[in-house]
């Protein structure tokens, strides 16, 4: 028999092989390893063992006797150590054959149907995703360290996680607070909306838009009880916008920086006295130093003089006459002289 007539006589009983429904018994207790089974066609491949095409004929009694096979779960192995089989008698008889490649999982010579990835060759049921053991012959896979694994689980293993919903990240991204997010994930955490061109915030590792943070973090002001954004002033032990410190009683600004507080409130010099009962009773204006008492009242003592003659009442006697402090010779002649 010439090489080329064996080659194609041995890639004919491949294709048979290859169509054949067989079955593998359990092997038996006894020494010798169990026969091959052939549920149909085994006379047709007797037949195409005993005859070339040439005429030269071949002991097919001396090959069937070498056709071993060791029960294994599945007929695919049956089928490869079978293919595997006919290949070595060919060498023997010298024919060579040339193998595709050795399975990149089993180690096993490839003889049929084989897949080529990763820069390596595969039968097609051993080419599975490394994590759930899938087969990926028909359908994409990703690779990671030189392993294949699924979409699914390549991306549950290796994808980026939203820190909102923990979940893969499979297209679009957003990277803030130093995390990845879904870009629809991101938003406010107290009302929920997404943040627009004003950015956001950031408190306690969590995003707020501008005015759900101020309104639950900036400090308030004392005047207006708004929060406080930008420029402030600290008085009167709290917090105020600028235009908020005014006098809490004529709601005038301080313009000499100076101010009275009282009950916690800012006031104007004249409103403080007022309030403590301090001003002049004949000028109107604050007694910053000594004063004097009279009438329910109190003066400047150059200001408590005789509402008659104005000579200042300065021994401190006076005649009272409709709430009014008269010195002792106008009240006699006003009021007691007839």
């Amino acid at each position: 028999m010439s090489p080329a007539t064996a080659t194609r006589e041995l890639d004919s009983i491949m294709k048979e092989l290859l169509g054949l429904d067989l079955e593998v018994p359990e092997p038996a207790p006894a020494s010798a390893p169990p026969p091959l089974v052939q549920k149909k066609e085994r006379q047709s491949m007797k037949e195409k063992t005993g005859r070339s095409e040439e005429g030269a004929a071949v002991d097919s009694s001396s090959l069937s006797g070498q056709y071993t096979c060791v029960a294994k779960p599945k007929k695919t192995d049956a089928i490869d150590d079978l293919l595997g089989g006919l290949s070595s008698d060919m060498e023997k008889m010298g024919v060579r054959t040339t193998a595709k490649g050795h399975c990149a999982s089993c180690g096993k010579c490839i003889v049929g149907k084989m897949i080529t990835a990763l820069g390596q060759f595969w039968h097609p049921e051993h080419f599975v995703c490394f994590e759930c053991k899938e087969e990926l012959g028909t359908k994409g896979f990703f690779e990671r360290d030189g392993k294949p694994y699924c979409e699914k689980d390549y991306q549950e293993l290796y994808s980026p996680k939203c820190a909102y919903c923990k979940g893969p990240i499979l297209h679009n991204i957003l990277t803030a607070m130093d995390r990845t997010w879904h870009p629809e994930h991101f938003f406010c955490s107290h009302c929920g909306e997404l943040f627009g061109p004003e950015g956001f915030m950031e408190r306690e590792g969590k995003p707020y838009c501008s005015k759900d943070f101020y309104q639950l973090f900036a400090p308030k002001c004392a005047g207006c009880n708004l929060p406080v954004k930008e420029n402030y002033l600290t008085a009167a032990n709290g917090v105020w916008h600028n235009d908020c410190f005014v006098c809490a009683d004529c709601l005038q600004p301080f313009s000499d920086g100076s101010f009275h507080e009282l009950d916690g409130r800012p006031l104007c010099s004249l409103h403080f006295h007022k309030r403590q009962g301090t001003l002049c009773g004949g000028c109107g204006a604050p007694i910053m130093g000594r004063c004097i008492t009279a009438l329910g009242h109190k003066f400047h003592p150059e200001h408590f003089v005789c509402a008659f003659c104005l000579r200042q009442l300065s021994q401190g006697v006076f005649q009272e006459q409709d709430g009014k402090p008269y010195c002792k010779v106008c009240h006699g002649r006003l009021f007691l002289t007839k």
